[in-house]
């Protein structure tokens, strides 16, 4: 779960989010991203990029008002 408070959703706060994530799927899938990007030659920060987008969407997220 990722605790917010709700004040905070400032660009700054929506930019840690998505590094977060990116590290996260960095982390659990980047060997078969990595894979996927040389099979087929396409860019491995975009890749990253748009699976971080997709992963935020599987967070838990707890807002304290």
């Amino acid at each position: 779960m990722i605790y917010l408070n709700f004040t905070d959703l400032s660009e700054e706060a929506q930019t840690r989010l998505l590094e977060n994530s990116k590290k996260d799927v960095e982390r659990k899938f980047g060997e078969d991203i990595r894979k996927y990007v040389r099979k087929n030659h396409t860019s491995f920060e975009k890749m990253i990029a748009e699976e971080a987008l997709c992963n935020l969407y599987s967070y838990t997220f707890v807002f304290n008002i």
